[in-house]
């Protein structure tokens, strides 16, 4: 990565990632004027946005305009040196075919490992590790909602208090379980999610579940998972349904889930954090509200850190199907084994056909905002996202809500928008996520802490207490890559331990699950 000059000495700056790019983006906060002239003798025809990309050399239409050593798009005519490049002049490519790409070509070798390294976390009978001991409610159908939000505020305030160890309540809340085409094939992927989320490490394999009585996904069909390979069925799970004759008034209902729930409470009140290998973790590295700046600060430095945390045998989920899409031949290559490959070829292949039965395509994708930070199309998305997978081999492939079998580097097919892909992740199994972000979001999850890395220095000194790291520091060479990366790690290593606290959960900003449900509405 090559920089021009000290943006923090009021001086331009530009960054040009690989030495094979014709474009840059501008480094200085509120961008650079016209006639700003750089130290190499390129001068600004025009006023660039901070993060926006600026001509390096002279493009005739049709050029191609590369970025990250990779072709983003062509000129949409021709274009000055020293131009701004906004995504009305870049030309979207098309995507890499999935008939020819290569499997398992260059399969990277295993790094040092990392040993004596660990965490304060908890420890479940199945030998799953969680990083919080929560009490889940899990939900058959969106219907009772509203009376397990109730409930939950009544055990915050009334039950919690007698039982310490217990770091919180959450209600599993969804908009699924009735109302759908419940025996369709897509159906699978909303029934699994639901299913898994239920096992998720920070719950402590105490499983209660609400539900109507009338609901097309009964609680019995929730618990006994789906017909994958890989899913179990929930025994010993508490079952309560609204609907049934000795409930007389809501009252009633609110009482025997009161009761259900103390039983949990008393057994998650018994665990206690113990020193465990890092080995335990399942980190899930995600993106929103990406600019220009994610492929190059935050999300190369959480695939720092998610290479450090593989040495340390530890588990980490990329995932994002459309952002990860146009960048997949730099993926398959790096596939565990050929078996690895053909199946991130097979969740691609599944998504596309996703979004042509809707009638739409990856050119959705990216947003205004994306677009307001300097990111012109999916394809420059695309290799800034797939950063945070640093550089390990990719050892499994997950369909949506899949649990893992194997350590180490995973693709978790989910899509790109955060509320679902936190969610599927959250089904996959994650005990802590990563989130990095340039335009800014507030966005948290009630189950697991969420890192938040900001890729601006300006965004992390307006949002201060809301950004949990600045990984602008590594833009205008404040810190390194490495720096940034092993910061992160520790960071991780703590907030897993509980030994530090997130922004969203200080402020217990909380979104809602989103469960991924491609199955029709009937």
């Amino acid at each position: 990565m090559n920089r021009i000059n000290d943006a923090e000495r009021g001086e331009p700056l530009y960054i040009k990632v690989n030495d094979k790019d014709n474009v840059a983006i501008v480094v200085n906060d509120n961008g650079l004027a016209a006639g700003t002239r750089f130290s190499c003798g390129l001068t600004l025809t025009e006023h660039i946005p901070q993060g926006h990309k600026v001509a390096l050399i002279a493009l005739a239409q049709g050029d191609s305009i590369l970025r990250y050593g990779e072709v983003i798009g062509y000129a949409a005519h021709d274009i000055a040196r020293g131009s701004w490049i906004d995504e009305s002049l870049v030309v979207l490519p098309e995507a890499p075919p999935l008939t020819s790409l290569p499997l398992a070509t260059h399969v990277p070798a295993p790094l040092p490992p990392l040993e004596g390294y660990t965490f304060e976390g908890y420890r479940n009978p199945d030998g799953s590790v969680g990083t919080r001991n929560m009490l889940a409610i899990t939900t058959s159908v969106h219907c009772v909602a509203g009376v397990v939000d109730y409930v939950t505020k009544i055990i915050e305030h009334d039950l919690l208090p007698r039982y310490p160890a217990v770091d919180g309540v959450v209600g599993l809340n969804h908009l699924y379980g009735c109302g759908v085409a419940i025996n369709a094939p897509a159906a699978v992927v909303p029934i699994r999610t639901l299913h898994n989320l239920a096992l998720n490490p920070n719950f402590g394999g105490e499983v209660m579940v609400i539900g109507l009585g009338c609901e097309k996904l009964q609680p019995e069909r929730l618990l006994a998972g789906t017909d994958d390979p890989q899913s179990i069925e929930i025994k010993g799970a508490s079952i309560m349904r609204l609907q049934d004759e000795q409930h007389v008034g809501f009252m009633a209902m609110v009482d025997e889930i009161l009761e259900i729930a103390e039983r949990h409470l008393q057994k998650l009140n018994q665990r206690k954090r113990e020193t465990v290998p890092a080995s335990a973790l399942v980190v899930g590295m995600q993106c929103g509200g990406s600019d220009a700046f994610s492929g190059v600060t935050a999300n190369p430095a959480v695939g720092f850190a998610s290479d450090l945390l593989v040495r340390c045998g530890a588990t980490v989920m990329f995932s994002e199907v459309t952002e990860v899409r146009d960048a997949l031949h730099l993926l398959t290559p790096r596939a565990a084994d050929e078996q690895v490959g053909k199946r991130m070829l097979e969740e691609m292949a599944w998504y596309d056909n996703y979004l042509d039965v809707g009638k739409t395509d990856r050119s959705a994708n990216p947003s205004p905002g994306n677009k307001k930070g300097g990111l012109a199309n999916v394809v420059e998305k695309a290799l800034g996202s797939i950063a945070k997978s640093g550089s390990s081999a990719i050892a499994e492939v997950l369909s949506p809500g899949q649990r893992p079998t194997r350590r180490g580097l995973i693709f978790a097919a989910t899509p790109a928008s955060d509320f679902v892909c936190g969610t599927q992740q959250l089904a996959s199994g994650i005990t802590l996520q990563v989130f990095t972000t340039g335009r800014g979001t507030p966005y948290g999850l009630a189950a697991i802490p969420v890192i938040k890395m900001a890729t601006r220095t300006a965004l992390a000194r307006r949002w201060h207490d809301l950004m949990d790291i600045d990984a602008g520091t590594i833009a205008t060479g404040k810190e390194t890559l490495d720096q940034v990366g092993w910061r992160l790690f520790e960071m991780i290593l703590d907030v897993a331990s509980g030994r530090k606290q997130t922004w969203s959960d200080r402020w217990c900003i909380h979104n809602a699950l989103a469960v991924f449900n491609p199955a029709p509405i009937t």
